[in-house]
């Protein structure tokens, strides 16, 4: 027999309401977001998408290093670093590294997590995109994309899941993935680009499933685990896709008509997102696939 509301039991009412934060022990608004004291890594930070979804965990009190392969951070990076207020108490810093020298990736992140005996996640933002028919792809810009787009995907979330379960970090790692992982992008041809995306989607859901329960206590026991998930934008306006409108005259006006706001997205309006991944707003949520595309895949 269904209870009404108020025949619920006592053990049920607890079993949600320890679930929510203590208002009394925390009273900060939505403490969940909070990301104080926490250690993240954002790939491809340096510029772009990636920056964008940095500055989210700065702002909710992070210690973030973004990695890219740009020798120095440029001007759009110090713009960033130089208009966090104090109070938010988080920081940004940056590290050159090519997500394609897994080497140096891995000993670059086993150095962070050293430093501050943690590692709480990971933001992996780094890829690339070019138009090319599939007819005309060289076999070795093909590799280039897959060693960005997917291998260095998986080399910044094996390197990092590493150093969480070395330091017992219960954690989330977010794989930046797009809508192309999903379907044929009407006038984009770029083949190899959504292969990689596609790829990155499935590559979530089975790191999911193999660190969900990763985390032991020193006896042993199974105390957490690390939650993976896919983020997978719409059409986003950015360096990369400008260059796209130079070589294919027509596609944003195209790409525009194709969802159901009749935009394309910027970099910010992913901040959201990001922060809710990376915190203990979203403990449930592992090996799903978030898409932000306008309605794109929609209809």
């Amino acid at each position: 027999m269904v209870q009404r509301e108020e025949e619920q039991s006592p053990q049920a009412t607890a079993r949600i309401t320890t679930k929510l934060p203590d208002p009394q022990k925390n009273p900060k608004r939505f403490s969940e977001f909070d990301l104080l004291g926490k250690v993240f890594i954002v790939t491809g930070g340096g510029r772009g998408l990636g920056l964008s979804l940095a500055e989210s965990l700065v702002e909710a009190g992070g210690q973030v290093y973004c990695l890219d392969r740009l020798a120095e951070p440029d001007e759009e990076f110090n713009e960033v670093a130089a208009r966090f207020a104090p109070s938010f108490q988080g920081t940004l810093r940056y590290d050159h590294v090519d997500v394609r020298d897994t080497l140096d990736l891995e000993r670059v992140i086993e150095s962070i997590a050293c430093k501050h005996s943690r590692l709480d996640g990971l933001i992996a933002a780094a890829g690339v995109q070019h138009i090319t028919p599939a007819l005309e792809y060289a076999p070795d810009e093909m590799m280039r994309m897959m060693d960005i787009n997917y291998k260095g995907v998986f080399y910044a979330a094996t390197a990092c899941a590493r150093q969480m379960i070395r330091y017992g970090c219960i954690g989330s790692i977010v794989l930046v993935a797009s809508m192309s992982g999903f379907v044929a992008n009407k006038g984009l041809i770029t083949s190899v680009y959504n292969s990689s995306k596609a790829a990155v989607v499935q590559l979530s859901k089975n790191l999911a499933m193999e660190w969900g329960r990763a985390i032991k206590h020193k006896d042993g026991e199974i105390i957490g685990g690390i939650r993976v998930n896919a983020l997978c934008p719409g059409h986003i306006i950015t360096p990369m896709v400008e260059k796209n409108f130079e070589e294919a005259p027509g596609l944003k006006e195209l790409w525009e008509k194709e969802n159901m706001l009749g935009r394309l997205s910027s970099p910010a309006e992913y901040r959201g997102a990001a922060l809710f991944l990376l915190s203990d707003a979203s403990t449930f949520m592992t090996g799903a696939s978030l898409v932000i595309d306008g309605g794109h895949t929609a209809w």
